[in-house]
């Protein structure tokens, strides 16, 4: 069994590799390294597999690489590749995520078609609602209404999947809320506060610490995708993703230092341009294919911060050595 993967070394891909390896797949892991954060954190996600004959590293940016002959076969492709983050899709930024998300995801769309690939399970955001009227948001009936540029993108991509759905790829997207967890990305709140908590630099807070966030687990969110990209019967067209414990930042913040034995030092800023008030996911179309979350807000930070600490011990001793 041979499965794509793509955004293979990303904080998601990374993890959702070693599951898929782990449950006997052969993995072909497809990523750019875009220099979106350091190429050596993403390097050293992928350092468990490095010697894994299950798992195919390709170098390739899927906006202009020859992609017929990865996909020969017609495998499932599990697609996470993108250009991540809201505040960077503003201004002349919003070429990049054109690139890495839309254009990138139609070429692949084709070349899976062409290939005879019967499913592609792909990541889209909560950030496609934007602010709701009403919580939790449910797929089909809650309105798109993102308020990034990021955000549009990904409703593109969700436009997309639509149209090759009807030529015949089982499209399904996995509309995911604030993934945490370990190897999450270093412009993430959740990482910054970890490492604000082992004396990194002071966590600065965009807004008033009020507005609240459906947080994921990766490894809840790992399930999820692995699930979508497998399932015999055809999946629902799309997924929301979401932990089902919501909390504030406020409360995030506190729970973290709570767990690490001392206040983290925070300093408020101005609200983030296009940051949402609140998600809130209805999971009942995942839950019905057997899936429920797993980790609780609490335990999720834990892992977090326990990633983290264990990452600056690394960084020490290599220091060292």
């Amino acid at each position: 069994m041979r499965v794509i993967i793509t955004g293979c070394a990303g904080f998601i891909g990374s993890h959702v590799a070693e599951r898929m390896v782990a449950e006997g797949w052969r993995v072909t892991g497809i990523d750019a390294f875009t220099d979106y954060y350091a190429e050596a954190d993403k390097r050293d996600n992928l350092r468990s597999l490095a010697a894994e004959p299950r798992f195919d590293l390709v170098e390739a940016d899927l906006a202009d690489a020859p992609l017929t002959s990865l996909l020969a076969g017609g495998p499932p492709i599990i697609h996470l590749a993108a250009q991540p983050g809201v505040r960077g899709s503003f201004g002349d930024g919003f070429g990049r995520y054109l690139h890495d998300n839309v254009l990138a995801t139609q070429r692949l769309f084709e070349a899976a078609l062409e290939a005879g690939c019967r499913r592609v399970a792909y990541a889209s955001s909560s950030s496609v609602y934007g602010d709701a009227e009403a919580y939790p948001t449910v797929e089909g009936l809650t309105p798109r209404r993102p308020r990034s540029p990021y955000g549009v993108t990904k409703g593109m991509c969700e436009d997309l999947a639509a149209i090759y759905g009807r030529q015949g790829i089982e499209a399904v997207g996995l509309r995911y809320f604030t993934v945490y967890g370990p190897r999450q990305r270093p412009d993430m709140a959740m990482r910054r506060l970890c490492e604000a908590a082992h004396g990194g630099p002071l966590f600065q807070l965009n807004g008033d610490g009020s507005q609240s966030r459906d947080f994921t687990h990766v490894s809840d969110v790992v399930a999820a995708t692995v699930l979508a990209a497998t399932t015999d019967e055809p999946p629902p067209p799309l997924l929301n993703v979401g932990g089902g414990e919501e909390a504030t930042m406020t409360e995030v913040i506190g729970i973290l230092g709570d767990l690490s034995g001392a206040s983290i030092p925070v300093r408020r800023i101005g609200a983030q341009r296009g940051d949402v008030i609140r998600t809130g996911a209805d999971t009942t179309l995942l839950r019905a294919l057997g899936w429920s979350p797993a980790v609780s807000l609490r335990d999720g930070l834990r892992s977090e911060l326990e990633w983290v600490a264990a990452r600056h011990g690394r960084t020490a001793s290599a220091a060292a050595a």
